[in-house]
């Protein structure tokens, strides 16, 4: 599923449908009693990033979704049971929270039992102008897919006589990019089962919410003298007292505020390449690896840093109980890549998979306690907490052949922010290449740089093996360059990952 914006999703005009929760099922919520198990850090930490974000006067929408197409036009009636038994399906969707008002203005779940969820549909209306209609989508997506209010879900669908595109939008709280990548096919198959009189048998999936409760339980047993804390605490204070950006200029104000953001998003290389790229990089990996030692390579090579740190994320679906689950399970762990140990790609794969290996298992700590306990004044004021650079393999998942076919997209939205977000996603065609970063014209120029270094250092693979594959002279001296604490904002953000 390629990962774009909304406005670059293959939006065509028709009659808009959508779908939120009914009043009654509003209402239901409205009354309900408090739910013992707690929100996961990293929601807590979301919310309350959100609010403060809010509170210095600006709106930052942070809402995730999908696109995707239905064939033929749509049984209104048959589409919207389908979305009913999907909320159904998943609890963090029926689950939402709360300010306490109490000291220390805690946040605390409430939860709707399934046979509580009712859809209201509504007829919107047609429109002939494909503008018009994803300036209203996304105008009604930040309204109501957001952190601060709940419902903060929508579901909606353009129709026409050749095809019906469902486009469906969530607060992050709620889903992570595996989530996304399985929603085209859960709805096809209930679609497909509610017009035709039956149902759509299959184990029921995992509660996130039990999830929340279990990884807070775990993260709330260490304290300040965990091995994890230390290592987190070492990795912060090597960083300066900050968590990471992208270590390249991006061309920030020190003094301005939080800088609008840009999406580049196109394809890396087509099948054959990616494969030559997975095969070269298997024996340290797989193309994971392959990729942050590339990043790790260009990235020196565009800012002269004589160390790489990152901060990785990592699915935290340990368990299979929790793979078919909606839900945000997502860690992060820190690691650190010495250049004079990685001078070309097959000592940079080397050193960054024993980097991981070293480091992987921080992941399962929630960033969010391991700041708890640093005492680390991360005010939140910025949407990430982070720069990030991940790689998923969706070519295993249900319905995966046949995105290109339904037009299935995952939908990002690009609002404010100081970090670069960068998703490599392997697709059957493929890899596909997406980033949201800083609005500025020297990160414009660095990112542009980044990806067709990235792209060339994956396609020397396709005819190369077992020699240094970056060997290209420094960039020169009238390249931008920046220091790796001096690109980074300073300390304050706990925030999202994808």
């Amino acid at each position: 599923m390629r990962m774009t914006d909304i406005q670059r999703c293959e939006v065509r005009p028709g009659r808009l449908v959508e779908w939120t929760f009914s009043p009654a099922t509003v209402a239901t919520a409205t009354d309900l009693p408090e739910d013992s198990r707690p929100p996961a850090y990293i929601q807590e930490s979301h919310l309350r990033t959100a609010r403060s974000v809010r509170e210095d006067g600006l709106f930052v929408p942070t809402w995730l979704g999908t696109a995707f197409d239905l064939p033929g036009r749509a049984d209104l009636d048959a589409l919207g049971e389908a979305l009913r038994n999907w909320t159904m399906r998943h609890e963090t969707l029926r689950s939402g929270f709360r300010w306490s008002g109490r000291p220390g203005d805690e946040v605390r779940r409430f939860t709707l039992d399934a046979d509580a969820v009712s859809l209201h549909r509504t007829e919107v209306g047609d429109f002939t102008d494909p503008a018009a209609l994803v300036q209203h989508l996304q105008d009604r997506f930040d309204v109501t897919a957001d952190a601060l209010r709940w419902p903060n879900l929508i579901y909606t669908a353009v129709v026409r006589d050749d095809a019906t595109s469902v486009y469906m939008a969530f607060d992050h709280s709620n889903v992570d990019a595996h989530s996304i990548h399985r929603i085209p096919a859960e709805i096809h198959e209930l679609y497909a089962a509610c017009l035709g009189g039956g149902t759509v048998q299959g184990a029921p999936a995992g509660s996130y919410v039990d999830f929340c409760e279990i990884e807070r339980t775990d993260a709330d047993r260490i304290d300040d003298s965990h091995d994890i804390v230390g290592r987190w605490r070492e990795f912060i204070r090597r960083c300066d007292g900050r968590l990471p950006n992208f270590p390249v200029d991006l061309g920030l104000d020190p003094e301005g505020g939080l800088p609008t953001q840009e999406l580049l998003r196109e394809p890396l290389t087509d099948a054959d390449t990616a494969a030559a790229f997975e095969t070269y990089c298997r024996p340290y990996g797989g193309s994971s690896v392959g990729i942050l030692a590339a990043t790790a390579l260009i990235v020196h090579e565009i800012g002269d840093e004589p160390v790489y740190r990152t901060v990785v994320p990592f699915h935290t679906r340990a368990k299979s109980r929790w793979s078919d689950s909606v839900g945000w399970y997502v860690g992060g762990a820190p690691i650190e890549i010495p250049m004079e140990q990685a001078h070309d790609l097959p000592s940079a794969l080397r050193t960054v998979r024993a980097a991981l290996h070293a480091n992987r298992h921080l992941a399962r700590m929630p960033l969010a306690r391991v700041l708890r306990l640093l005492g680390t004044d991360f005010r939140p004021t910025s949407p990430d907490l982070y720069s990030i650079v991940s790689f998923v393999d969706t070519r295993g998942l249900p319905g995966s052949g046949h995105w290109a076919e339904h037009k299935a997209y995952g939908l990002i939205r690009v609002s404010y922010g100081d970090q670069v977000c960068a998703w490599v996603t392997r697709l059957h065609e493929g890899l596909w290449f997406a980033s949201r970063y800083p609005d500025t014209d020297v990160a414009q120029k660095n990112m542009r740089l980044y990806v067709e270094r990235l792209r060339d250092v994956i396609a020397s693979t396709a005819s190369q093996s077992g020699a240094a594959l970056v060997s290209r002279p420094p960039a020169p001296r009238s390249a931008p360059r920046s220091a790796f604490a001096s690109a980074a904002p300073t300390p304050s953000r706990p925030g999202t990952r994808t």
